[in-house]
């Protein structure tokens, strides 16, 4: 009886947000699916009625190899309605072909529309801030990532996961394969483990509150509090490096010392020598010849971050 409740609720829930965006979508589909929640008509047979038509499909079938299709699993869809849990009452779809919910691109339903239907089960913490994500933003659909009907969602798994997120960011898949990058090629890291897809509340989804604490969960030496600070280093990680990969050493957006003269233009030198032959600065790793401590210092003498 427990059960029963929670799965009406679900889809009590389901279908007020499908009321709400009803008219950004076909109309006459839509009454149809409407009529269909309001009546309630789901039907005795489960899976087994669906099962009837469907069951040459291998995609169809793949389903019962995932979590979704675990019948002795109250937490799975297919513990409580079934395949009407995700595709809404079956009515009269059998035989006289009423539309049921459907998801992907040629779907009637909007990508926001079919969110709530994963959404309705898929609230935790870490989506809690989907509806303000920059995916949600730009209408991305759930399935637009994931697949339902496998075994094992792919982007679930470490080593395919870039593969999927460069199918939309392609810079970053550019960048990634540039001379210096994180290790994503190897699967040492993965996208997810600096952002959060389904939202958060700072810029670029990063898991961290700002650049600098998100990369401090793996470069703890450069947090700090350092006695001599650098000031860009403390301000932001990105003043000087490119996350997502370079063609400089080091994730730097230029070459040093082109890149410390941004800043340090004006700066009078103690190393120049008439004639302002710069050389110093410029040969083998340029500034940080010296100033080696460049991200801070503890030493006494470090105020120039050479020691």
């Amino acid at each position: 009886m427990a059960d029963d409740m929670k799965n009406l609720t679900f889809m009590s829930v389901v279908l007020i947000l499908i009321s709400s965006f009803s008219a950004s979508v076909q109309a006459e589909p839509l009454d149809t699916l409407m009529k269909k929640f309001e009546e309630g008509t789901y039907s005795k047979k489960g899976a087994d009625g669906c099962l009837m038509c469907h069951k040459r499909s291998e995609k169809v079938m793949a389903l019962f190899d995932g979590v979704h299709g675990q019948a002795n699993s109250s937490s799975s869809p297919m513990g409580g309605l079934q395949c009407e849990a995700c595709h809404g009452p079956q009515g009269k779809h059998r035989g006289k072909n009423e539309p049921m919910i459907g998801f992907g691109e040629d779907a009637i339903l909007t990508a926001q529309m079919q969110n709530t239907v994963c959404t309705a089960c898929h609230n935790d913490t870490s989506r809690s801030a989907w509806h303000t994500s920059m995916h949600a933003d730009q209408d991305v659909s759930c399935v637009s990532c994931h697949e339902i009907h496998v075994a094992k969602d792919p982007v679930m798994v470490k080593k395919n996961q870039p593969k999927v997120c460069a199918e939309c960011h392609t810079k970053v898949n550019a960048d990634i394969h540039k001379r210096s990058s994180h290790p994503i090629d190897n699967g040492s890291m993965v996208c997810s483990d600096c952002h959060n897809p389904h939202g958060t509340m700072t810029e670029s989804e990063l898991k961290g509150y700002n650049v600098n604490q998100t990369c401090f969960e793996c470069h703890a030496e450069k947090r700090g509090p350092f006695l001599w600070e650098h000031a860009p280093v403390m301000e932001n990680c990105a003043n000087c490096h490119d996350a997502h990969g370079s063609v400089n050493n080091d994730l730097l957006k230029s070459r040093v010392p082109m890149l410390c003269k941004q800043c340090h233009a004006g700066d009078i030198h103690a190393s120049t020598v008439p004639g302002d032959n710069q050389s110093i600065q410029t040969a083998g790793q340029g500034c940080l010849n010296c100033h080696s401590q460049i991200h801070g210092s503890n030493h006494t003498s470090g105020k120039a971050l050479q020691f």
